[in-house]
């Protein structure tokens, strides 16, 4: 469900660009349980094998449509997507998501949790959290905040906006308007660059926007939200492919 493979030159050296590709293409790419840890065990191995830059992508039609609303709790699920999109930014090497398709819930998380992005014009991007009844963790929202602009990350969270490649492009979110072509050949030309210089400079951007410290009344918000009647109308509706009826409940 995650394949970990890497770019090769004409001689068939290692050029230093990891592809992890997210595999689910009957779920479009949507993310379980199973696919997090993959993800997790894919950044250990980019890690240690020495890779230069990591490239993530899905697997056609889709990047990532989101979480598997049939296997997603509150608990484990969140506390291991948290670790999954931290280790993105933990890694000393750039990381590039290339998207092509839509790239929504989960999948904007882990867009946002990249260095560096790449988009097809029409791909699509959006949180739709307010149609689950659902709340996302606070690292999530400064992220996205910081990431793509805190009036896109205000429609997203707020509106339930979704945006394509072009728009987030045009709003400086989106890096480069192309496709896995494109995010590969940039990948090559990162991974020539100085690995120290980069490294440094990463963590320095990190570190300049630490993650939000502990707040009760925002995790007491979400815990409200996802313990809510509102989230399981929520889930239902998505799967039987109806409206929601909320209730503030």
């Amino acid at each position: 469900m995650v394949r970990v493979s890497w770019d090769v030159d004409d001689e068939g050296s290692r050029t230093g660009v990891v592809t992890v590709t997210l595999d689910r293409p009957e779920r479009r790419n949507a993310v379980d349980h199973p696919m997090l840890v993959a993800l997790l065990a894919a950044q250990d191995e980019a890690r240690i094998d020495g890779a230069r830059v990591l490239v993530l992508t899905g697997a056609p039609p889709a990047f990532c449509a989101g979480a598997d609303l049939t296997g997603v709790e509150e608990g484990e699920f969140a506390r291991i997507l948290a670790a999954v999109l931290r280790g993105f930014t933990e890694l000393p090497l750039p990381t590039v998501a290339a998207v092509d398709g839509p790239a929504l819930g989960a999948g904007t998380q882990l867009v946002a949790a990249c260095d560096l992005r790449v988009a097809t014009p029409d791909s699509r991007f959006g949180i739709p959290a307010a149609k689950l009844g659902l709340v996302v963790d606070h690292w999530t929202v400064e992220r996205l905040a910081r990431e793509l602009g805190w009036s896109v990350a205000r429609a997203m969270l707020i509106g339930a906006e979704t945006y394509d490649g072009a728009a987030l492009h045009a709003a400086g979110a989106v890096h480069r308007l192309g496709d896995l072509d494109a995010a590969m050949a940039w990948a090559r030309d990162l991974a020539q660059l100085a690995p120290l210089t980069i490294a440094g400079h990463k963590l320095a951007l990190e570190r300049s926007a630490p993650p939000p410290g502990p707040d009760d009344d925002v995790e007491a918000a979400r815990r409200a939200a996802w313990a809510s009647a509102d989230a399981g109308e929520g889930r239902t509706a998505f799967l039987a492919k109806r409206p929601p009826r909320f209730r503030g409940e």
